[in-house]
């Protein structure tokens, strides 16, 4: 071979070496290049390994996941179908309980304690497959723990005893015993809870019984007897406090409501005429349809206008910060109410409360033209109003005058003082709230008349004696005619010998 061909051989051969990095021309590597392929080799699989290690770990959860999504699913189903059989279980209890009303109402308690104990049967087996349901999705997300204890729901009523009651309303309970609890006898309880059993008689329900009418009835006039604290209500009757609380206002609401258009309005003109009849035998003054008189409730102090209601007489009288609301209250001749004006603040004098009355605004529509009401030193003398003489020095045909109007005057005064006798939550200071106590004077007012009519006489010991704190008023006369009137009639008094001597 030439020179130049060997030449190029070797540049070629150089190349070769070159291009294979560095490896020899047989294609064996080096020592060192076989350490660093191994070292890579290694690598490789280790990473392939944990690569195919992970693969099977996901696949691992995956798994677990959708057997707990499973577990978690049955539980829903299970839970959904509880609540479903527990519905419908309980729709098909209420068409009983419509149909057992409808046929028998005679029987609704016997049938709403047998409904009663199958709706909690019901409901204690639709807790506890509930509770089961998910009982079992808490094993599946805690990975088979031990199951707790199913607390099974039912309806807690505390257990009262009412032996108290149930001995008053037995038929056998002596007459008198009951006048003394309820100030009236069997015969008027009963009227007044068949006036009002359309109003407050509650239906009985699949949870617990309605409480009977003349229970709501007796715990009213309870209250109302005695004025007692609720929680001594509480214990005669079995009831919750705030139960008898309720009770109380929803039995006065309805006495308002549905008897006081009854047993308490102005009369009509052929009561009037009696009226007149029986005012002037006792009296001698004629044309007298009515006696008035305003007194005070004492109240606890209002949160506001604390000064309206500040009652400064009876302050000076107790020697203690007294507040109290007022009634004024028109009678007829046996005692019963005909008209009365409750709830205006005990500072305002009877003059006062008289003008703010619905009764001078009929007076002064034309209601009392031609006839008189007899009322206190505490009113003025007005066209409709006749009150005794007030100033000093006294002529004998004003004294004669004073003492027969003083005695219409005490049919009023008297009617209040047995009003506040039978009903001595309005001797004290009452719990019921400011805004509800008119409600319950008025019922108590209606209660009143329902008594006199009835002719129910008043225990001894229940004799209340009346505190007068009327206040002469700023303006004492107020229309000159019925000065004339007065002094005509002060005259015919003594001239005729209708009037006594024992103020001589």
């Amino acid at each position: 071979m030439s020179e130049n061909g060997s030449s190029v051989y070797n540049n070629t051969s150089k190349k070769r070496r070159k291009n294979d990095g560095g490896n020899d021309i047989d294609g064996n590597d080096s020592p060192e290049k076989e350490a660093k392929k191994k070292s890579l080799n290694g690598i490789i699989t280790s990473l392939l390994l944990l690569e195919e290690q992970e693969k099977h770990e996901s696949a691992e959860l995956d798994r677990a996941s959708n057997d707990e999504k499973s577990l978690l699913d049955d539980a829903h189903k299970k839970k959904t179908k509880a609540m479903l059989d527990y519905h419908t279980n309980l729709q098909d209890l209420n068409s009983e309980v419509d149909e057992s009303h409808r046929s028998k109402r005679k029987k609704s308690r016997a049938v709403a304690g047998s409904v009663a104990a199958a709706a909690a049967a019901a409901a204690a087996a639709a807790a506890a497959s509930v509770a089961a349901a998910e009982d079992g999705s808490d094993k599946a997300k805690s990975g088979g723990a031990t199951s707790a204890t199913v607390h099974q729901r039912r309806l807690w009523v505390k257990d009262r005893s009412k032996a108290w009651w149930d001995e008053c309303n037995s038929p056998d309970f002596p007459e008198e015993e009951f006048k003394k609890a309820f100030r009236m006898g069997k015969e008027t309880f009963d009227l007044i809870c068949e006036e009002l059993n359309s109003v407050i008689a509650k239906e009985d329900t699949t949870l617990r019984n309605a409480i009977p009418v003349r229970q709501r009835v007796a715990v009213c006039l309870w209250r109302l007897a005695t004025g007692d604290p609720l929680r001594l209500v509480s214990k005669r009757f079995g009831l919750g406090i705030s139960t008898c609380h309720k009770l109380v206002l929803e039995v006065c609401s309805a006495i308002r409501t549905v008897l006081m258009p009854k047993y308490l309005q102005w009369p009509e003109e052929s009561a009037l005429r009696k009226m007149k009849d029986a005012f002037e035998s006792v009296s001698g003054i004629p044309n007298v349809v009515g006696s008035m008189y305003t007194t005070h409730i004492p109240i606890i102090a209002p949160k506001i206008s604390v000064a309206a209601y500040f009652n400064k007489r009876h302050t000076e009288r107790n020697q203690k910060t007294s507040y109290s609301i007022t009634v004024q209250g028109v009678v007829d001749p046996r005692g019963v109410f005909t008209d009365v004006c409750i709830g205006w603040p005990g500072s305002m004098p009877d003059d006062q409360v008289l003008e703010k009355s619905a009764l001078c605004q009929r007076a002064n529509g034309g209601l009392l033209k031609g006839v008189w009401i007899v009322g206190t030193s505490g009113y003025p003398l007005m066209d409709w109003v006749l009150v005794p003489y007030t100033q000093q020095n006294l002529t004998w045909t004003q004294h004669a005058f004073n003492e027969k109007i003083g005695e219409v005057q005490k049919v009023a005064k008297d009617a209040f003082a047995r009003l506040k006798g039978r009903w001595s939550c309005l001797q004290r200071r009452t719990e019921v709230k400011l805004q509800d106590l008119p409600v319950v004077l008025g019922a108590c007012c209606v209660l009143h008349n329902i008594c006199e009519m009835m002719n129910e006489e008043m225990e001894p010991e229940h004799k209340f004696d009346l505190f007068d704190d009327e206040m002469i008023p700023e303006v004492a006369l107020r229309s000159e005619s019925s000065r004339l009137a007065r002094d005509k009639i002060a005259h015919n008094l003594l001239h005729h010998g209708l009037a006594g001597t024992s103020f001589l």
